[in-house]
């Protein structure tokens, strides 16, 4: 009776770990929009990806994942950490320029599309008709958004929409890369290794731009939070959240990120959706639940 109690609850238990994670990304365009004025887009994404993967890199090194690292394949190392930078970069980039909810929803929905499409280019998997019809459901929703917007509502405009399918460019790419590196080394190292390369790359950057906000109360709450509850904790969680759970579940469970954000967007924020972007992103989503049902 203990055994099956067991295996009934670690689906659970997983499940939950891997929403929270969810829900705590989805946290990050807000604080961006309640950082400091003075805060930039280049100066958010740089200090979140130094703080976050200043605490990654300590913890994996803490567990002894980092061990024999400079026998690691070089390629997958410095496609992961480039696209970790450039991830930072576009995605607080098109929020700032598009609003926190349509911004998070175009960037995170367009991920797995645009995973599937590298899938076919570099790993030469073939397309299913599946992905078709979500691609395009997924294009009609961003083509909708991209034509709506006032100046009494959410902006939305073409280059911010443009910076969020590169952000999700960007995180299907260092996911790619991360699936030639797990087979073999641990998850812990691995992002760990991303994240601080991505960390390095980002830090002589931040010598261009206006970082004393960080020093004002809600510039260290942001930064905090930013660097260590929604990247290096919410990483932990969903980390551990796949042990327990199967990845095509998980993958479900993080459309709580984008569902979070469009709802922090509006509540907190203050931002009203049109119509049309409410109905464009319902086919964005549309598009991404076809793809994983």
């Amino acid at each position: 009776m203990t055994n099956i109690s067991k295996t009934v609850l670690r689906p659970t238990y997983g499940a939950w770990l891997v929403l929270m994670a969810a829900v705590l990304w989805g946290t990050t365009g807000t604080s961006q929009a309640l950082a400091p004025e003075a805060a930039t887009p280049l100066a958010v994404g740089g200090l979140r990806l130094l703080v976050g993967g200043g605490v990654l890199l300590v913890w994996a090194g803490w567990r002894g994942n980092l061990q024999g690292v400079r026998y690691w394949p070089r390629r997958p190392l410095i496609v992961g950490g480039v696209g970790v930078a450039a991830y930072q970069l576009c995605f607080f980039a098109g929020l700032d320029r598009t609003g926190v909810a349509v911004g998070t929803i175009v960037g995170i929905g367009s991920a797995p599309v645009l995973a599937g499409l590298l899938d076919f280019l570099v790993l030469r998997q073939p397309l299913s008709q599946r992905w078709f019809i979500a691609t395009g459901l997924a294009l009609a929703g961003c083509m909708l958004l991209v034509l709506t917007g006032d100046s009494n509502e959410s902006t939305v405009d073409p280059l911010g929409i443009l910076l969020a399918v590169m952000a999700g460019a960007s995180y299907a790419t260092y996911t790619l890369a991360g699936k030639f590196l797990l087979d073999v080394h641990p998850p812990d190292g691995v992002v760990g290794i991303f994240f601080g390369l991505g960390a390095l790359i980002m830090l002589p950057l931040l010598f261009t731009v206006d970082v004393n906000w960080i020093f004002e109360p809600n510039g260290v709450i942001v930064v905090f939070h930013l660097g260590i509850v929604a990247t290096a904790l919410a990483l932990a969680l969903f980390a551990r959240g796949l042990i327990h759970v199967p990845s095509s579940t998980a993958v479900t469970l993080t459309l709580a990120e984008p569902l979070t954000a469009g709802i922090l967007g509006v509540v907190v924020v203050g931002e009203a959706l049109t119509a049309s972007a409410v109905a464009g992103s319902g086919l964005l989503f549309a598009g991404l639940w076809w793809l994983m049902r």
